[in-house]
């Protein structure tokens, strides 16, 4: 991508949520059941068990949340949780009630947030102050 804006970083922050969500879930190793598996019956049906269907990662996706996750590092973690807490698509009244926060300062600081992203994305800025003679030596003249 040539230029990062902050449209195209705050969507790449919400593919990574997505994709997040989409991960298995983590589990502990080293555990085993040698009980063979419960044979439902017919009349017993799904009754307390809840099904949790699943749609598996791209490893494109995986390959992009794994570069998004990295860019967090740039952030201080209240930005991070403001950045991740708007990626989840989570309410702003919601993300107002966790942070302490009004609206619009939410707003503010996660726009302050995409902007730090989109700034080291995009490199370095000109420096225009090197073109102007130093402080000292315009004293001395």
């Amino acid at each position: 991508m040539s230029e990062w804006t902050i449209q195209s970083v705050a969507d790449r922050f919400h593919e990574a949520a997505v994709t997040a969500r989409r991960l298995p879930p983590v589990r502990v190793q080293g555990y085993a059941s040698y009980w063979p598996d419960i044979q439902r019956q017919s009349w017993e049906g799904y009754a307390d068990e809840r099904i949790v269907l699943r749609f598996a990662a791209a490893p494109a996706a995986i390959d992009r949340f794994g570069e998004t996750v990295r860019w967090l590092k740039w952030l201080d973690e209240d930005q991070r949780r403001l950045v991740w807490l708007r990626a989840q698509q989570v309410p702003w009244r919601e993300i107002c009630t966790r942070t302490g926060l009004i609206r619009k300062t939410a707003w503010r600081h996660w726009q302050h947030a995409l902007v730090l992203v989109v700034a080291h994305l995009n490199g370095p800025l000109p420096h225009f102050a090197e073109s102007l003679p130093a402080r000292s030596e315009a004293k001395s003249i």
